[in-house]
């Protein structure tokens, strides 16, 4: 048990749930004790006023005979009989009521009606200093509970006395008390069982959370936390996790295939370059090695792309590529490009050929941008047979800059049609990495955009790149 009660939290979330019922309960009890007192002395009291003003009108009416004392007596014991009998659990009578009356200016005995003798009732009575028809509670040597006593002047001289003893209430009082606190505790208790094994059962759901992400380890993430048909937090709790899961499972086995093709795809330049620099070194010292070091500085110059590609290709997809923002005129910035490919085109027997918006200016990354519309350019260079045409498009569509480079080739391989834009997917002649279109994706997405690919009805490709109209700048004046 002290176990259990170190190792869980719903013992605390019980008796916290516990104290709280027990202390609302016991105060709602306590303010029902104390109207029910209230409520009993207003009835006693009310009883002793009414039956002293009775006595008190039966003395004034009655002859100062010798029947006086007799009379009064009886009238007395009559009103004594009116109160229920009482009795506690050894069958002794509760209820206990005096009368008396004292005349100062007169030695002779007071009349008296009451349990016991009249001296000690008499000696409390002068002590407590009664007020005229107000009840007041005074204690008596002798009787372990007090009496409630009223006093009232006769038409003569005489001042009467009429008590009650308080036994009755406080016995009925002490009951009631003794049966609450049985009823409040084995409440207390069953509420307390009842919280706690409803929190055990709750949290050993998040126990068995916790057990399950102990077992998930680096090389298996498979394993999934089970989905209850309810709704409620610890549910949605388990079914976020496992989405969560879901996308590191993802991004490790993406990251290992990421690591697995960079690895691949780097075996190759590297051994070129050493081979290339080995060539270089084994040559006799008049022949042009100059060559083999240019072509060892072109592979390194690739190698260098490859890695710095595949870095920004994974900030940009991990939502941490760092974008530098400006005005940019994305008009200018592709008919630069468009001049500086020309060559490079008309070497490779391709025409190229802008049609390009004037002052389409964005707000975006200058850098970034020119090294997308050079990798589709380059793309065009690569993949193009000779004598076919690259048209370059640029507008300004529903507030959005849309480009739009399309060729009249061979257009892309049904293979890669849904998959053109992922790491490493290439077609099978390809000379590249199959890095190119998946940065060009990833730049715009951090851009807001978004790129598409699409066949043109008669033959050849189109590709759409758009930027979204937030990035849009007003045109300067």
């Amino acid at each position: 048990m002290s176990k259990l009660l170190r190792t869980t939290a719903a013992w605390r979330i019980s008796i916290w749930t516990t104290l709280a019922f027990a202390f609302g309960t016991g105060l709602a009890f306590a303010i029902v004790y104390v109207l029910v007192a209230q409520s009993i002395r207003q009835r006693s009291d009310a009883w002793l006023s009414g039956e002293a003003e009775v006595l008190a009108q039966v003395s004034t009416n009655t002859p100062k005979d010798r029947v006086y004392g007799r009379i009064v007596r009886e009238v007395a014991e009559l009103a004594t009989r009116e109160l229920p009998d009482e009795r506690n659990s050894r069958g002794q009578k509760l209820n206990s009521v005096f009368f008396l009356t004292e005349n100062i200016a007169d030695s002779q005995s007071p009349l008296w009606v009451g349990p016991g003798s009249s001296d000690s009732f008499l000696k409390a009575i002068h002590r407590a200093n009664l007020v005229q028809g107000t009840p007041k509670s005074i204690l008596v040597e002798g009787w372990p509970t007090s009496f409630r006593v009223v006093a009232r002047v006769d038409g003569g001289d005489k001042t009467l006395y009429l008590g009650l003893s308080n036994r009755g209430d406080m016995y009925l009082l002490r009951k009631l008390v003794r049966r609450f606190l049985l009823l409040w505790g084995g409440t207390v208790l069953l509420g307390f069982l009842i919280s706690f094994m409803s929190a055990r059962r709750t949290l050993r759901r998040v126990e068995h959370i916790t057990e399950t992400v102990a077992r998930i380890g680096n090389e298996d993430l498979r394993e999934r936390l089970p989905e209850s048909a309810s709704r409620d937090e610890i549910a949605r709790l388990a079914k976020t996790f496992n989405l969560m899961l879901e996308r590191i499972q993802s991004s490790v086995n993406q990251l290992r295939s990421v690591t697995d093709s960079v690895a691949h795809d780097l075996k190759s330049p590297v051994t070129s370059i050493r081979g290339t620099l080995e060539s270089a070194l084994c040559r006799e010292p008049d022949d042009n090695w100059r060559d083999s070091v240019g072509e060892a500085i072109e592979d390194l110059d690739r190698l260098l792309n490859l890695l710095n590609t595949t870095l920004d290709l994974a900030e940009a997809e991990a939502g941490a590529l760092r974008l530098d923002r400006r005005t940019v005129d994305l008009s200018a910035v592709i008919q630069q490009l468009v001049e500086l490919y020309q060559p490079a085109m008309s070497e490779h027997k391709l025409e190229i050929r802008a049609d390009l918006e004037a002052q389409v200016v964005v707000n975006a990354d200058l850098s970034l941008m020119s090294r997308v519309i050079s990798n589709l350019l380059e793309n065009e260079m690569i993949h193009l047979p000779p004598g076919c045409h690259v048209h370059v498009r640029l507008r300004s569509h529903q507030e959005s800059a849309e480009l739009v480079i399309e060729d009249d080739g061979p257009g892309f391989p049904l293979e890669l049609a849904g998959h053109a834009f992922e790491r490493f997917v290439k077609g099978k002649h390809s000379p590249g990495h199959g890095l190119g279109l998946a940065f060009v994706d990833a730049v715009v997405k951090a851009h807001g955009g978004a790129v598409k690919i699409s066949d043109r009805p008669e033959h050849g490709a189109a590709l759409t790149l758009s930027l979204p109209a937030s990035a849009l700048q007003p045109t300067p004046s």
